[in-house]
Order: structure tokens, then C-alpha cells, then sequence
């Protein structure tokens, strides 16, 4: 491909991501408010108009009021015209949800995680899976972009996880896309869970802040990063790795290699074995189960129980501000499974952390909150990248638009 072609071809994909995210953005919307909008020609608008309206993502529904001249046909995007499946895989479960061209959730739905088994056996179930709720819910086929799919990283495109926790050893360099694509029968996106359950924030949430961090806690703890509606990505797209800064150099061996990490001091399995060596009795078949457990115990006021909870805490609120000093931060959000389960626990060592130690805090606060997605953020972000990836072809460093009037409605 020439130069030139290459170049008509990125400015074509960029006018078309910037229109339709207007159209979505706006609701219903006017070639001419299109022009004004953008900057484009009026010829550009009316060709690439033409074409989204060809390939059926907009629809033309009616005519604007008159004010003296012609009225203005308007323009909606038909949410329904295209749909994206979201899988987040984890040893504790895998969440999955359909979304629509809109990013509303269409269906949600979870099961047993990947476990001890093969990842042969487990893709051939996450096919099963999708197959047969897509079926159920009504969505033709034909219409389904394709499958985002993301898990603890560190993530390759070529060879999903490069590095995995003990538990999930196996998945070490499995080929994970080319399994997918050949088992669903659809394109495959990879990402790291914490970077889409930002991403899934982002989406749904109604987040206005230029810059704002997703603490994530499921099996292990990491974040995903968005600054002025770009996500942070880093060289390898493996930004975010909080849970891999070290509190104590002398501290417990991590399973990334290093010591004393936040993840190994402070995640769900780390409160799992405190707890036990507390003389807790726990009887859970899994750590998650566990950690459930001692979440319940903890909002009771349990004594043992919420001490440990309490310095996971802790741990997490460094964690927390070390995100907030390197990135000045407005907002963290704390999401993921874990926080699901006990993030009113530490939400206010979280703030406390933030509001003496943050280094710019003269400046301003940063506020925290909890997810109220917090269980499928992940799934919702994973089904985001497909929709974006397909229909908004972004440059580096273009600003994600998100529609943010969206509701989400109940699950299938």
C-alpha cells in the first residue's frame, strides 16, 4: 500500500470513528450539526453518513422542527444493528456479558473459573457458553463483532499470559486468541483485566474525570489507567501493575519473582492465610469463598476478622496513593470481585491514606468510590474494546467519547 493510500485510509478511519461517536453521543443529530461539530467538509460528512447508513449502524428518523428553511433530516445510531461479547477469565470464574452498538448490556451471566482444568477444555466451554446464550437472547449471529477477552496479565497479543499466578500455570503461553477465534468461530481481542475493568468504568459509569485510576482486586490486585479519555497503556500494554510495587523489601516472595509486593501482602489470598494463621476457621473450597467469608465477618464488626481485612487496607491505600502521586489522580474507583465483596471495608483506609498523604493534596482531593459493576467491570470493558476496535478505529492518543446518557438494563 502506498503512503497515500495509507494515509487516506487513517483519515477515513479517523472521520468515521469521530462522526459516529457524535451521532451516539448525541442521541439524534443533523448533517449540518454533524459539520459544526466536527470541522469536516459537508461532502466528507455526506459520504461517510452515507456509508455507516449503508452498512445499517445509523438510521435516518425523521426531520427536525423547522426554524424558516428545509428541515434537517436527523440521524440516531441503531443500537441493535451490531453487539459485542465480553469474557473476563479468572481461576475464581468467568464472567461473560453481550453488549450492543450503544454499549448497553444486553445479558450477564457467570460460571465456575477456570480453575485446575486444561485450557483446551475451558475454551471449549467459554465457546459453549457463548453459542448458546447468544441463541437464547435473540441476537442474530451474523451481527456479534467479535470477542474481547481479557485475564490477569501480564498480556502478548500473540501468546495471552506471559507470567501467570500459581493457580493458573497453565495458561502460561497458551495461544489463547487463535483457540478462541477457531472455537467461536469470531475475531478475538486480548487485554488485561484491570486495564478493561477502567475501560468498563469508563463506559457505563458516567466518569467525567480527566484523569481517574480503577483499582482492581479479583484474584490478584492491579489497576487500569485513563487520562483525558485515553487509556494508559505503557510499552506492552501492561501499565498499571500496582499490585507488583514492593511495600517490603523484605517481605514474602511473590509469584512474579519479586518481594514484598502489594499483591502479597495484601490480596485475597494473602488475607486468606492471615486469617488462618490468626486461627480463623475458614472451610471454603476457594480463596474467594474465603474471602467472602471474612468480608461478611468484618461488616459484623468480627474483631479478627476486620483486623485483617484492615491491613489489606492498608496495603491498598499505598498502593492507591503511589497511582495518585505518579498520575495526579482525581478519582480512583475501586472495582473488581473482591471489592464487590468488601470494598465499604476499605474504602475508608483508602481515603484516609489519600487525604494525609497524597503529595498534591494542597491542590485538590481525590475522591474514591466503589464500582457499582464492580462484579463484571472486566467483562463490560472487554466487550468495549471489540465495540471500539470495530466501529471507532482510534489514532494513538485519540480521546475515547463514551455516550454517557446510557442505561444499563437488566440482565437477560
Amino acid at each position: 500500500m502506498s503512503s497515500l493510500q495509507s494515509g487516506l485510509g487513517a483519515a477515513h478511519a479517523s472521520s468515521r470513528a469521530a462522526i459516529l461517536d457524535l451521532i451516539r453521543a448525541a442521541g439524534t443529530i443533523s448533517r449540518v450539526e454533524l459539520t459544526r461539530a466536527t470541522g469536516f467538509t459537508a461532502a466528507t460528512i455526506s459520504t461517510v453518513v452515507r456509508r455507516l447508513i449503508d452498512d445499517g449502524l445509523v438510521v435516518e428518523v425523521g426531520r427536525a422542527e423547522s426554524t424558516g428553511g428545509k428541515p434537517r433530516m436527523l440521524l440516531e445510531l441503531d443500537p441493535y444493528a451490531r453487539f459485542a461479547v465480553g469474557v473476563h477469565l479468572d481461576h475464581a470464574g468467568i464472567t461473560y456479558v453481550i453488549a450492543n452498538l450503544g454499549g448497553a448490556i444486553v445479558a450477564r451471566w457467570r460460571r465456575p473459573g477456570a480453575g485446575s482444568d486444561d485450557p483446551r477444555e475451558v475454551v471449549a466451554r467459554i465457546a459453549a457458553e457463548i453459542r448458546a446464550t447468544v441463541a437464547r437472547v435473540g441476537v442474530d449471529p451474523e451481527r456479534v463483532l467479535g470477542l474481547g477477552v481479557v485475564s490477569p496479565g501480564p498480556i502478548t497479543a500473540s501468546t495471552g499470559m506471559t507470567l501467570t499466578p500459581p493457580v493458573m500455570q497453565a495458561w502460561t503461553e497458551f495461544p489463547l486468541a487463535a483457540a478462541l477465534e477457531d472455537a467461536v468461530g469470531l475475531p478475538v481481542l486480548l487485554d488485561n483485566d484491570a486495564t478493561a475493568a477502567a475501560i468498563g468504568e469508563y463506559w457505563s459509569g458516567g466518569i467525567t474525570a480527566s484523569a481517574f485510576a480503577a483499582l482492581y482486586m479479583g484474584t490478584g490486585i492491579g489497576s487500569g489507567i485513563i487520562v483525558d479519555g485515553t487509556v494508559f497503556r505503557g510499552a506492552s500494554s501492561n501499565a498499571g501493575e500496582v499490585g507488583h510495587i514492593c511495600v517490603d523489601l523484605d517481605g514474602p516472595e511473590c509469584w512474579c519473582g519479586s518481594r514484598g509486593c502489594v499483591e502479597a501482602l495484601a490480596g485475597p489470598a494473602a488475607v486468606v492465610a492471615a486469617a488462618r494463621a490468626a486461627g480463623i476457621e475458614l472451610s471454603g473450597r476457594t480463596v474467594a469463598e474465603d474471602f467472602a467469608t471474612l468480608a461478611r465477618a468484618a461488616s459484623r464488626g468480627e474483631e479478627e476478622p476486620l483486623r485483617v481485612i484492615e491491613r489489606s487496607a492498608r496495603y491498598l491505600g499505598v498502593a492507591a496513593q503511589t497511582l495518585a502521586n505518579v498520575l495526579d489522580l482525581e478519582l480512583v474507583v475501586l472495582t473488581g470481585p473482591a471489592f464487590a465483596m468488601a470494598g465499604s471495608l476499605y474504602v475508608p483506609e483508602v481515603e484516609a491514606r489519600l487525604a494525609q498523604s497524597f503529595f498534591a493534596r494542597g491542590n485538590h482531593t481525590v475522591r474514591v468510590a466503589i464500582s457499582s459493576n464492580a462484579p463484571e467491570a472486566a467483562a463490560v470493558g472487554a466487550a468495549a474494546l471489540v465495540l471500539q476496535s470495530e466501529l471507532t478505529p482510534r489514532q494513538a492518543g485519540m480521546r475515547m467519547t463514551v455516550d454517557r446518557s446510557l442505561e444499563v438494563p437488566t440482565s437477560a
